[in-house]
Formats: C-alpha cells, sequence, structure tokens
C-alpha cells in the first residue's frame, strides 16, 4: 500500500542522459535547462483546442484549455493549473529580474514563470513555454481512455 496521496505525486527521476534521448533539443533546453522560447514562435501560444496541457517530460497532467487565455504576451496562459499539486513554484532571480518559475511537480521541468496579472478569480496569468508542453485533445483522451464520447458512438 502507498503512502502517496493526490497532493504527492510520484516523482520521475531521469539521468540528463536520459533526458536528452526522451526529449527534442529545444524542448531539452527549455524544460531541462531553464530556457525560454521566443514569444509569438512556440507551438500552443495561438492554439484553441480543447484538452489537457501535460508536461512534455513526464506527461503529468498540468493545465486544461479551459484554463487558457490570451494574454498577448506570445506565450500559452493560463489562470491556473489542472489542480495544485501538480507544478511548483520558486523564486527566479535570473536575468537581473525576480519572477516565480514554475515546475513540474513530478518530474521537476521547467514549465515558465507566473505573474499576478492574469484574469479572476485567480489573478494569475501561468506563462508557459510550448516546448514544454503537449497537448492531448478531449477526444484523443476519450479514446485512450476506452470512453468514446464522440456524436457517432452515441
Amino acid at each position: 500500500m502507498s503512502d502517496r496521496t493526490e497532493t504527492t505525486p510520484a516523482r520521475v527521476e531521469r539521468s540528463e542522459e536520459e533526458w536528452r534521448r526522451i526529449l527534442t533539443p529545444e524542448q531539452y533546453r527549455v524544460a531541462r535547462e531553464n530556457g525560454t522560447e521566443p514569444a509569438f514562435t512556440g507551438r500552443y501560444w495561438d492554439e484553441h483546442g480543447s484538452g489537457i496541457y501535460h508536461c512534455v517530460a513526464c506527461g503529468q497532467d498540468l493545465f486544461s484549455s479551459e484554463a487558457k487565455f490570451d494574454s498577448g504576451s506570445g506565450w500559452p496562459s493560463f489562470s491556473r493549473p489542472i489542480a495544485q499539486h501538480v507544478v511548483e513554484a520558486h523564486a527566479d532571480r535570473s536575468h537581473g529580474m525576480t519572477r516565480t518559475e514554475v515546475v513540474c511537480s513530478r518530474c521537476g521541468s521547467h514549465l515558465g514563470h507566473v505573474f499576478p496579472d492574469g484574469p479572476a478569480p485567480t489573478g494569475l496569468r501561468y506563462c508557459m513555454n510550448s516546448a514544454s508542453l503537449d497537448l492531448v485533445a478531449i477526444e484523443t483522451r476519450a479514446e485512450s481512455d476506452g470512453n468514446d464520447t464522440t456524436e457517432e458512438s452515441r
């Protein structure tokens, strides 16, 4: 019997060599070396499809498309994570400024930063890097779960 709870996801530990094999060079640079993709260049900054955004490194569910909004920043922005325990926040004093870095709680991959200028009700803007995320469409999730929710199946 496990003593892990919903608020303590099982950690994913890999060597840097393993991360390099699993991730593309850009995903590795952003997720494992705390990089940032240029604004308006990432795969998801202008994505409007429905689904769940996963950590590109370990697959943990992070954000719902329902919490995504257009911040005008050029990066995918969310008002909240899918659950508080899926992300961790740390002070980031790099580049001559103080920000709050957001990482995946399961594998420690860098996702982006959170700022206190988002929409109600949270007032937060989780400004994420597309390279750290993988969008799984609602239809795809339903199929992989064996629960077909398309019109044809009703």
